[in-house]
């Protein structure tokens, strides 16, 4: 929300020596959220004066087109004397008020105005576009052209209201009603202890049953339906300077009047309305749900398919408007025209003028599905004041009455569902029990009066919240409010004392090595969102029924292309991957650990849980039971090279290798031993993917899988070439863990090596032959390690030979020769029983 200084000081009479940054002070203070004031004018220095253009003339012999005109300045000039200037502009003619800047003026972004020769003339100052002056773009990009009432020679800073200061308010959601200069106006009249002027104080006549006729199909939808009908609108009727300056600085441009003055009135009362060419409206006007399928031309021209949950409002011929949202191109003001042969003006002089009050979670999900987010929808759907329809349509009417020689007729259309006063009961003392602060009865009644609400009692207070603040539904709601109000910053700051703990749990400290042992193997933590979108899951390359398709999709998501809760973290991780790789680091791997949500069964409704006591076992285990099943991963995503080249040798890419041994690793971490086997697996590369299990009493566990990712998934994603992938289950792991993760020890007795090689089938896997023979080994073997792998003529098509160094020792004694044999015969034994494998040579 923009503020204008000098239309804020309409509402409350600060101090003038305040500026800008004494009043975001002041407002941040109360808890608004004031990013940044904007002085508007900075920069610029007169004389910018108002002028009037006598003539006009053509210089043709140039490649574009050049007028020299003279200008009327008044004594601005200390001549009187017409001023020469060259323009290009063409968007004016003899006889036009104009803004002139003088030798001497500085427009913003230090552009100083002098007397130069110019195409065979000498300019003696500038004619003026809004751009120009730092107004605001201007779509012709034309120079202004100032009404004809204003006095040649004027100073037009004054007119134009050039120098002001803009407060850039972020609201938050619950905090809708400073989306209007009422709603800002009464947070700082509140900050200075200064009386409000409220400008939805006006005098409503009573409904009756002589105005436009409404009918309300959907009353939850729409619980309040004002309108009024002004006819005898002047088409020719401009907007007034001012009221196009304030749109301006609050960030709207200025359209045409009708337009403008319902758009001025949302800015002041934060109520949107909307104006209909009351010619163009085909019978009553309704409120109702659309049908699905029906169609609606909006004002941005854009043909909309309605949603059976869309509230519109209509005629006799369909929608003519998305309720709370935009209106429809169908009865919209129509701009003035000018007939070129007569030079009569033709435009809307009969307009019906809404202000309604719909719900606003309605309107909110209205605005997501068509992906349609107005200045309208913005304001209802964070929550707009019901009671101030009338209000607002009274303040519309008269302004249309006032600048645009319109006639208000005197029916008045109100369909208001029935509704009583919101009221809290709490005890005087609840919001210094919050806050640690006695603030006393009198505070607190003063501060809850202050925002709007009625108070009542001794004791225990009932409180009538004010009909603009829906945020206010709860007691704590309520000493929020004292306790901002009496400022945050005069909180005592006390340091909590937790009792002592028995440090992290063993769950705690996987996670933490696992972050530390990725992190020192060279990946980068990357943490990511949650949330994913199905389209994701279908680049993938996921089947139908993969289990990582059945998400939790949550009812209010941050985006709506990512509405679902993640069930792998590849998707955020690979789209970290891409993101850098466009902006030039192509050399990449990157590592998260974090929850994925994978849900079990028919969905269940977790319960609320109370608030005024601690919930029972029952109900706590009523929402455990009602979550999603939530295992801990790890994942690592690689591309690009792994090791660099230099002048120490040739680099190397990252492959499926170092997804693989990240998953080692992180098993090592864990305390558990991985088995890892070929195999075939979305979203992997058919032959380098690898599937990783573990040993949970006794049963072979499936714990992640590794890999490359197919090209498939690599081409639909953006992803750079031979991207490799793993993801790990770190609680699968932990019930795997063989306990603490032993530091090794120096033994002094010597190591026994006894080199193997077996000849395998093609497709046994490697570590299938090096579990088995670490099985066989027994307690002697103190390592393991393939050193060479061998196909051709001498094992045999179809046949591979895998040699393994094998290292025993003991950690009491020298091991005979016998006894490191024994156990290598052991090892050999166990692994040609399970593989098949045979002794090279034998």
């Amino acid at each position: 929300m923009r503020v204008p200084l000098s239309w804020l000081r309409e509402y409350v009479d600060l101090p003038a020596t305040e500026t800008g940054r004494d009043v975001q002070a002041k407002l941040i203070t109360a808890g608004l959220e004031v990013e940044t004031v904007e002085r508007l004018g900075a920069g610029l220095t007169g004389p910018l004066v108002v002028g009037k253009v006598l003539t006009i003339e053509e210089l043709t012999e140039f490649k574009k087109p050049i007028r020299f005109c003279t200008v009327d300045v008044g004594r601005a000039n200390g001549t009187g004397e017409p001023q020469e200037i060259i323009c290009g502009a063409r968007n004016f003619a003899v006889g036009d008020k104009v803004v002139v800047a003088l030798p001497g003026a500085v427009l913003p972004g230090d552009f100083r105005i002098a007397e130069r020769k110019t195409y065979g003339k000498v300019s003696r100052g500038m004619i003026c576009s809004s751009e120009e002056l730092g107004m605001g773009e201007d779509p012709n990009h034309g120079i202004i052209v100032l009404p004809p009432e204003h006095e040649v020679g004027i100073d037009a800073t004054v007119l134009l209201e050039l120098y002001d200061e803009v407060l850039d308010i972020a609201v938050t959601p619950d905090r809708g009603y400073c989306l209007s200069m009422r709603g800002v106006a009464r947070e700082a009249a509140i900050a200075y202890g200064l009386p409000l002027r409220d400008p939805a104080l006006l005098d409503v006549p009573a409904p009756n049953s002589y105005g436009y006729p409404v009918q309300i199909a959907d009353p939850i939808g729409c619980d309040r339906f004002t309108a009024r009908t002004v006819v005898g609108l002047d088409p020719e009727a401009r907007s007034p300077i001012w009221l196009q300056r304030r749109l301006q600085k609050a960030g709207m441009r200025p359209i045409s009047l009708a337009v403008d003055v319902t758009n001025y009135v949302m800015l002041e009362l934060g109520q949107p309305l909307h104006a209909y060419d009351r010619t163009r409206i085909d019978g009553p006007i309704g409120v109702r749900r659309a049908e699905a399928g029906e169609k609606i031309t909006t004002l941005d021209g854009t043909v909309r398919v309605l949603d059976a949950a869309d509230l519109v409002i209509t005629d006799n011929s369909g929608p003519i408007g998305i309720a709370g949202v935009m209106g429809g191109a169908n009865t919209e003001i129509a701009d003035p025209v000018t007939d070129p042969e007569t030079g009569a003006v033709t435009g809307s002089t009969e307009v019906v003028v809404e202000a309604a009050h719909f719900d606003a979670i309605s309107v909110a999900r209205t605005a997501r599905r068509h992906k349609l987010s107005s200045e309208a929808s913005k304001r209802f759907e964070r929550g707009v004041d019901p009671q101030a329809a009338a209000a607002a349509a009274q303040r519309t009417v008269d302004l249309l009455v006032l600048l645009a020689g319109g006639t208000a007729e005197a029916g008045v259309t109100e369909i208001a569902a029935p509704s009583a006063p919101r009221t809290i009961t709490l005890p005087a003392n609840h919001p210094d029990k919050v806050a640690g602060v006695d603030y006393g009865r009198e505070t607190v009644v003063r501060r809850l009066q202050e925002i709007g609400c009625d108070v009542y009692g001794q004791d225990e207070l009932v409180v009538t919240v004010p009909s603009w603040r829906p945020d206010l539904n709860e007691p704590n709601d309520l000493a929020e409010e004292v306790i901002r109000l009496e400022g945050y910053e005069n909180l005592p700051s006390t340091l909590p004392k937790p009792p002592a703990g028995r440090g992290l749990t063993e769950r705690q400290r996987v996670h933490r090595r696992v972050g530390r042992v990725l992190a020192g193997a060279g990946y980068v933590e990357a943490l990511n969102y949650p949330f994913m979108g199905q389209q994701v899951l279908d680049q993938l390359g996921l089947d139908a029924d993969d289990a990582r398709r059945k998400v939790v999709t949550l009812v209010n998501p941050l985006s709506d292309e990512e509405p679902a809760l993640r069930t792998t973290l590849l998707p955020g991780l690979l789209a970290a991957l891409r993101r850098n790789d466009s902006r030039g680091s192509h050399d990449l791997a990157l590592f998260e650990t974090g929850l994925v949500f994978r849900p079990e069964g028919e969905p269940k409704v977790a319960v609320r849980l109370p608030v005024d006591r601690r919930p029972t076992d029952e109900e706590i285990a009523g929402v455990n039971a009602a979550l999603p099943a939530q295992p801990r991963r790890a994942a690592v995503v690689l591309a690009g090279a792994r090791e660099q080249s230099g002048w120490w040798g040739k680099g190397r890419p990252a492959d499926w290798a170092d997804a693989i041994q990240a998953a080692r690793a992180i098993a090592v971490e864990a305390g558990a031993e991985l088995l890892i086997d070929a195999d075939q697996h979305a979203p992997f590369h058919p032959g380098r993917c690898a599937a990783f299990h573990v040993v949970i009493d006794g049963v072979r566990t499936l714990a992640g899988h590794g890999g490359e990712l197919h090209p498939r998934v690599v081409k639909a994603l953006g992803l750079p070439a031979r991207t490799c992938a793993m993801e790990l289950d770190l609680d699968v792991l932990e019930k795997a863990s063989e306990g603490p993760v032993k530091a090794p020890r120096i033994s002094a007795f010597p190591v026994a090596t006894q080199d193997v090689a077996l000849v395998v089938d093609q497709d046994v896997p490697s570590a299938a032959v090096e579990y088995y023979l670490a099985g066989g080994a027994g307690e002697l073997l103190e390592s393991i390690r393939l050193f060479d792998v061998y196909t051709g003529d001498q094992v045999g098509e179809g046949k591979k030979s895998l040699a393994y160094a094998l290292k025993f020792r003991a950690a009491d004694r020298t091991l005979t020769v016998e006894e490191a044999t024994a156990a290598r015969d052991a090892a050999i034994a166990l692994a040609a029983e399970h593989t098949g494998a045979v002794l090279r040579g034998a």
